[in-house]
Formats: C-alpha cells, sequence, structure tokens
C-alpha cells in the first residue's frame, strides 16, 4: 500500500487555501484593473503588491508543510515517508501528467511575468508616488500637479536611469513603507533629501547647462498691499548664461554649472541656507576659497566639515514642489484675472487670511470665507452688496490658493520649504553673494545687482512705455527711508508682507 502524500498535513492543506483564494481574486481584479479607463492605486496596491505575495506566502506554506511532515514522519519508524515519483514517459498516464505539470508551470510563469511587469509599471507611476501614501504626499503630489514639470515622472527625478538607482529607490522605498505604517515619518519631511542622485544625472537629461546662451527678458508684475492693489511691473535681461567652453567662455548664472567652473561650498546647517565656506576652481586649475566674516570657520572645522559639489538644485531647489507666498501667489491669481483687482484691499486682506495659522484646510476655508465677507460689511458695504459675484469668487479663489500652497496637517508651507530661485523671500543667492564671503587674496563674491540681472524698467505699467537699454539702479515701490540695496530682501520680506 503506498504511503499518503507529505501534503497531508494541516499546513500544506492551509498554504493550498492561501494561494488558491489569493489567485482566485487576484486573477480577475489584474483582468479589471489592466482594462479599467480609470486608475485605481489602492486596488492596484492589492492586485500587484499584496496578493502575488500572499500567495508566494501560501506557496512557501505548503513546501513548509511537506518538509513538516517529513520530520514528523522520519521521527515515527511507524509512518512511512512516500518515495520520490519515477516518470516513465513510456506510459501515456506519466506523459498525461507531464504535460499538465509543464502547462501549469508555463501558466504560472506568464502570470508571474504579466504581475510583476504590471508592478513595475505601478511603482514607477505618479499615482503610485502621490496617491498610495495620500495624507505624507499630499503637498508634494498637489504641487507637483500645478508644476512646469507636471508631465515629467516623478521617478525620472528622483530615480533616474539605471538598475542601481532603482534598486536604492527601492530599498529606501522599504524604510518609507515602514515609517507611514507605523507613523514615524517627520512633518514636515526634512529637505534636502539625503542620498539623492546627484542632480545632473537627472536634470541634464532635459536641460544642458553647455547649450544655454545669452540673456532673458522677463516681466515681473507685482501689486501693491494699497486700496487700489495698484500695479508695479519690473522688467529685467536675466543673464541666464551658460555656454560650451569648446567654442568660447562660459558666462552668467549657469558659469556656476560646472561648465569649465567647479564650485564646492561647506553648509553650516542641514537645510543649507548657511554656507560660510565657498571654494572655486578654474579651468586652469587655480584654486580660490572664500571664508564668511560673518561665520568664518576654523582650518579644523573645514577639515571635518561635508564638502559639496555645487549642483542644478542647490539653487533650483523647487523645480516641482513650489509652495509659494501668499504675496506671490495672489499676485498671480490678479495677472491670471481670477482675483478683481478692483476690490479694494484684496491683496493686504487676502495676505492677511492666507497667512493665518489653521489647524486643518477645512478651518482655513471656512475663515477665509468668513473673514472677506466680514472686512467688506464693516469696510465697504456698499462693495459687498453691488459686487458680491466678485467677492464670493475671491473667497473662492482664496480657498484655491490656500489648499495648494498650505498643508497645515503636515506642516508644509513656503516657510518650511523656501525658494533659493532668486532673493526675495529667502536668502537665495545672498547665501553666497552677500559681499561678505573674502578671499586671502581680498577677492570678494559680488553682491552687485548687475551680475545676474538688469533692470531695464520699473514702475506702474503706464510709465514704462519704453523700455531702456541701459542698466537702472533697483527702486523700491515704496518709499522706506532707507537705501534698501544695503539690506537682504529676505530681512523685510517674508512672503506676508505684499
Amino acid at each position: 500500500m503506498r504511503p499518503p502524500s507529505l501534503l497531508r498535513n494541516p499546513i500544506s492543506f492551509l498554504g493550498v487555501a492561501v494561494a488558491s483564494v489569493s489567485t482566485a481574486f487576484g486573477l480577475p481584479m489584474m483582468f479589471i484593473d489592466m482594462f479599467s479607463r480609470r486608475a485605481h492605486p489602492y486596488l492596484a496596491v492589492v492586485i500587484y503588491l499584496v496578493l502575488p505575495f500572499v500567495a508566494a506566502g501560501g506557496v512557501a506554506l505548503i513546501l513548509l508543510g511537506v518538509l513538516w511532515e517529513h520530520g514528523r514522519r522520519k521521527r515515527r519508524p511507524g509512518q512511512a515517508i512516500p518515495p520520490l515519483p519515477r516518470i516513465d514517459l513510456n506510459q501515456p498516464k506519466h506523459q498525461a501528467l507531464v504535460v499538465v505539470t509543464l502547462t501549469a508551470i508555463m501558466v504560472v510563469i506568464v502570470l508571474l511575468s504579466v504581475t510583476g511587469y504590471q508592478a513595475y509599471h505601478f511603482t514607477e507611476s505618479v499615482k503610485f508616488c502621490g496617491l498610495v501614501c495620500h495624507q505624507v504626499m499630499k503637498p508634494e503630489y498637489t504641487a507637483y500637479q500645478h508644476s512646469p514639470h507636471a508631465r515629467v515622472a516623478c521617478t525620472q527625478c528622483h530615480v533616474g536611469p539605471g538598475a542601481s538607482w532603482f534598486v536604492r529607490s527601492k530599498i529606501t522605498g522599504a524604510y518609507q513603507v515602514y515609517a507611514v505604517a507605523f507613523n514615524k515619518y517627520p512633518r514636515p519631511i526634512g529637505t534636502p533629501i539625503k542620498n539623492l542622485r546627484p542632480a545632473q544625472e537627472t536634470c541634464e537629461q532635459c536641460h544642458w547647462p553647455a547649450k544655454f546662451f545669452g540673456a532673458q527678458q522677463k516681466t515681473f508684475n507685482h501689486y501693491l498691499a494699497d486700496e487700489t492693489n495698484s500695479p508695479w511691473q519690473i522688467q529685467m535681461l536675466i543673464k541666464v548664461g551658460g555656454g560650451d567652453p569648446a567654442i568660447g567662455s562660459t558666462t552668467g548664472i549657469h558659469w556656476h554649472m560646472n561648465i569649465s567652473n567647479e564650485i564646492e561650498y561647506i553648509a553650516s546647517d542641514e537645510r543649507r541656507d548657511i554656507i560660510p565656506w565657498v571654494r572655486t576652481t578654474d579651468r586652469e586649475g587655480r584654486v580660490t576659497e572664500y571664508l564668511s566674516t560673518e561665520q568664518p570657520l576654523s582650518p579644523e572645522q573645514i577639515a571635518k566639515a561635508e564638502t559639496r559639489r555645487m549642483d542644478c538644485v542647490d539653487c533650483h531647489n523647487r523645480p516641482s514642489h513650489i509652495y509659494y507666498p501668499p504675496d506671490r501667489a495672489i499676485e498671480q491669481s490678479f495677472e491670471a484675472g481670477r482675483l478683481d483687482r478692483s476690490l479694494p484691499y484684496l491683496k493686504r486682506e487676502g495676505i492677511r487670511l492666507l497667512a493665518q495659522p489653521y489647524a486643518s484646510e477645512r478651518e482655513a476655508s471656512e475663515a477665509i470665507l468668513k473673514g472677506l465677507a466680514e472686512f467688506y460689511q464693516t469696510t465697504y458695504p456698499e462693495v459687498y452688496h453691488e459686487r458680491a459675484a466678485a467677492v464670493q469668487q475671491a473667497t473662492v479663489e482664496l480657498q484655491a490658493i490656500y489648499a495648494r500652497n498650505i498643508f497645515p496637517e503636515m506642516h508644509v508651507d513656503w516657510r518650511a520649504y523656501p525658494s533659493h530661485i532668486g532673493h526675495l523671500n529667502a536668502e537665495g543667492c545672498f547665501r553666497c553673494h552677500d559681499g561678505l564671503h573674502t578671499s586671502r587674496e581680498g577677492k570678494v563674491i559680488t553682491k552687485d545687482c548687475n551680475a545676474c540681472h538688469t533692470i531695464l524698467g520699473q514702475g506702474p505699467p503706464e510709465e514704462l512705455l519704453a523700455t531702456s537699454l541701459q542698466a537702472q539702479p533697483f527702486r523700491h515701490p515704496v518709499d522706506v527711508g532707507m537705501d534698501v540695496t544695503e539690506f537682504k530682501c529676505s530681512e523685510c520680506h517674508t512672503g506676508t508682507s505684499g
């Protein structure tokens, strides 16, 4: 009499049940997802990440049960262990068994291949990054959707091409899953991200500084926080620069981008806001070191500190996840026509309502609705009654500005993630270009405004009928009784100053 199969044990029975049920659920759900017109991120997580591992766990239980049953029978002399199967392809039954087995193996391989392929593409998708960890990634995903890179997938910048960084991203992603599952993540998420792929390996797939030349004329439209929300325009020639050292000299802002010069620096804080030491190396190999006179480092501190080679994200630190300060966001809405500039003091009141601390987006929405209505009811009752539709539209737009840029649950706003492009609301360029970084030879990192841009015109738009090609000194829209060029813009401008 043939001994009973080693599969006849409770552990293997449980494994068969787990594998069968997960496969029975997973297969139809996979086909539904593949042919569905709408993306369902949580359904995809179950289909491509959860159920395959559950099925694999069931198979592992089957094998574990076989080993357990084999050991149990071996320890009991009266229990017979079945011999290994013998296959004789001359027998029709054995031929049929081999065909069925090979067919089943091929079906499993195909299913695993399709599942693995779908799982790979799903985990590389924007939906996976932005929607699966919804609460944690809501600020980043919202800002990304309104960014200049909204059509660039997350992984094209955060991972880039190549297998090595793909593997690294999955390893760090495993920790992030743990952090979300056990509520171990910081609020806000700290930046800059440590061990991020060098920006020049990803950014320069599309943006190539060696092919940037010349300058770009740009018009900045600002509005004062006065009764009429007065427009103030600055026409500027931005010296983007760049260039190819093989055919000419490198100039302008992209002179910094390691084309024919290499720039290294030491930051004394994790956010890289304070830079007390800078080193430049030109194409001839000449090295110049600059030390801050405000926060000088000793030779011992320099030797111990981490030296970073400057790249794209040292200036373009918010290329996709941009959180605009209230004053700039309101100005953009004025320019786009979503806010009516004829409503008195709309910019001032909008900034006041947006800058208040709120516990949640819902609380902020209610406060904006109530606050704007109360202001016009009490201060400009005739405007409130005659321009009710404009006030209502302004309320809706201010609520939308808040929802796009401020996330109280994650403690995210323009102050948590300042932009280093320019120098209006954050240190930005002035981290180095403050006139206080000097070398032993007496060289000073310039603070001259005209080094990076030339103001061609400034003032109310009606006064700028013709643009001058001569550089103009900066003129502050409001007379503050002092030479503002002696100070950093961010000393007064905090994103809420109007």
